[in-house]
């Protein structure tokens, strides 16, 4: 992946930095996409410049599979049980002190967001098998 050094002054850049012509109903050209990741993580890679073609986006022409739509569910299930588990006061001391436990131990979550994930996600497997 190409590198981007900024010119002095300039932090970063986020947004849609070109987009494709518009004539006659067909769109020619490619966007170029800056982002910016402010959350804190353990990659120090914190900008992405992305580039895709105009013509290369296009509505999807198949229904979804039964294999997505249960994998589409299993996401939105644990997703959802996350940010439960997250907001409740009952368990936030326990999963906290699990975490510091967990973190520094090889294979362990590094973040609690993680953490959560892996704990939501063996529990959404153990209940429907």
């Amino acid at each position: 992946m190409g590198k981007v050094h900024y010119a002095a002054g300039i932090d970063y850049v986020q947004g849609s930095l070109a987009k494709p012509k518009v004539k006659n109903g067909h769109s020619c050209g490619s966007y170029l996409i800056g982002t910016h990741r402010v959350a804190e993580t353990t990659n120090p890679n914190c900008t992405n410049l992305y580039i895709r073609e105009a013509d290369t986006y296009k509505n999807r022409q198949t229904a979804p599979s039964a294999d997505e739509m249960a994998v589409r569910e299993k996401f939105a299930t644990v997703s959802a049980a996350v940010s439960k588990r997250a907001k409740d006061l009952t368990k936030m001391a326990a999963d906290k002190a699990a975490f510091i436990a967990q973190k520094d131990v090889q294979g362990g979550k590094t973040t609690m967001k993680s953490f959560l994930w892996k704990l939501e996600l063996e529990a959404y497997d153990q209940s429907n098998g």
